[in-house]
């Protein structure tokens, strides 16, 4: 008898598109947006050619001057 219904369920959520879309976005729709909304950049909504430059603080005493030489060959 369960198995009946679980059967006649299972068709239902393969051959209905309506349901079938209810029932991602019920499993997964809401993480996705979830997601989005975290990865949302809030400097996203600039202007198009606008560039914004984060720039870190310079009050640590670092002895960092530069990078080391890399030597490199070139490729034809």
């Amino acid at each position: 008898m369960l198995f009946k219904y679980l059967f006649i369920i299972t068709l239902i959520i393969l051959f209905v598109p309506p349901v079938r879309r209810f029932v991602f976005y019920l499993l997964v729709g809401r993480q996705l947006v979830k997601q989005q909304k975290q990865q949302t950049d809030p400097y996203a909504k600039t202007r198009e050619g606008e560039v914004r430059v984060n720039r870190q603080s310079t009050k640590d005493n670092s002895s960092f001057k530069g990078g080391e030489y890399v030597d490199y060959e070139e490729v034809k």
